[in-house]
């Protein structure tokens, strides 16, 4: 299983430079996401978040407050959290 770790603030420049990471990262088994210390989403994160968990094998992603906030607040948790995390 490969592994992402996502910086403190998540915004369009992080999604940019994180973009190339997350694509050699993505295989037949779900990519393991570390968002566990990230202060600041912002949306072209949250847009590659959606777009990691519905790639091939999938995304786990290990959520920080802040992440689990901008996810309610948008709509996106169930999107972005496996059931069992909700």
């Amino acid at each position: 299983m490969s592994s992402v770790i996502l910086p403190a603030r998540c915004d369009r420049a992080a999604a940019e430079a994180l973009w190339p990471e997350l694509v050699a990262a993505v295989s037949n088994d779900p990519t393991r996401i570390d968002a566990s210390g990230v202060e600041h989403v912002g949306q072209a994160v949250l847009q590659l978040l959606v777009s990691a968990r519905r790639s091939n094998g999938g995304a786990v992603i290990t959520a920080s407050p802040a992440l689990r906030a901008a996810a309610q607040l948008t709509g996106l948790e169930a999107e972005l959290f496996e059931e069992s995390e909700l």
